[in-house]
């Protein structure tokens, strides 16, 4: 087996944590690639919390190479092991006893247009998201008039601090947070959730994964914050931001007997 370790942080924590690492994945048999981005690894090892997690998988990108993490972070909902568990994840890893989960990706596309338009193709940017995709007014910025559309057809416009479109996975954070409901991963759908929504009827909404939604903040010229994961934007209103399920998964690794449902109990006290 071929791997390699990624971490955002050099503290010394963090690069005693690799270190250990390498010794006991080497212990074992397992090879560790340094330039892992330019040659084939079997498995990417992350060392941090969510975020360092989530900056691995934008950094794979479409090349479909597994994920698994260890947590130096807080909560770490998305890794699987902690940073006492480093020889027991090198004994899994070389035992082979671990699953790996399907987790959708979500596709972005902003176009900004010229003036205001949306209908400027060759002005787009375009993302992907793991987690989430939000917006979210400023500082500077009053309550957001967020019009919604799925497959076309007109859903709401919801007056809000702001609203998040989140897969299963990012079902577990920002969303949940705002009194979104929780999706397994393989449920097929994606949650629409309003942050701090001005009329209280206006509740969160699964949708099936397979719709096409388009956000539209109808403020022209108002600024606000796109964010897709943990990366920000500002932009500003009159410009339009399209969301589809992208064609591609990520692969998350749980070790041993670990599950959605078991990281649900540990990070969520359920049933504790």
């Amino acid at each position: 087996m071929r791997t390699a370790i990624h971490t955002r942080h050099q503290t010394t924590e963090h690069m005693t944590g690799k270190e250990l690492l390498v010794k006991a994945l080497q212990a074992r048999g397992i090879e560790v690639v340094d330039d892992w981005q330019h040659e084939p690894i079997d498995i990417l090892i992350s060392i941090g919390g969510d975020g360092t997690l989530l900056n691995a998988v934008h950094l794979i990108g479409q090349r479909g190479i597994p994920v698994v993490g260890i947590n130096f972070g807080h909560l770490g909902f998305l890794t699987t092991a902690g940073r006492d568990d480093i020889g027991k994840l090198a004994d899994c890893l070389r035992d082979k006893r671990y699953t790996i989960e399907q987790r959708t990706m979500l596709e972005v596309t902003a176009r900004l247009g010229q003036k205001g338009s949306v209908s400027d193709e060759g002005n787009a940017m375009r993302l992907s998201a793991l987690n989430e995709v939000y917006l979210h007014r400023t500082d500077s910025s009053p309550l957001l008039h967020t019009q919604v559309e799925v497959d076309g057809d007109a859903v709401a416009t919801y007056a809000a601090d702001g609203l998040i479109v989140a897969t299963p996975t990012g079902s577990t954070a920002y969303s949940l947070s705002c009194g979104g409901p929780i999706l397994a991963p393989g449920s097929g759908g994606l949650v629409l959730t309003p942050i701090a929504a001005h009329t209280l009827t206006q509740r969160p909404v699964v949708l099936s994964d397979s719709v096409h939604i388009i956000l539209r903040v109808e403020e022209s010229g108002v600024p606000f914050t796109l964010g897709v994961d943990s990366s920000t934007f500002t932009l500003t209103g009159g410009c339009e931001i399209g969301i589809t399920k992208a064609s591609y998964h990520t692969q998350l690794v749980r070790i041993e007997h670990q599950n959605f449902f078991s990281a649900i109990r540990e990070k969520l006290m359920w049933g504790m």
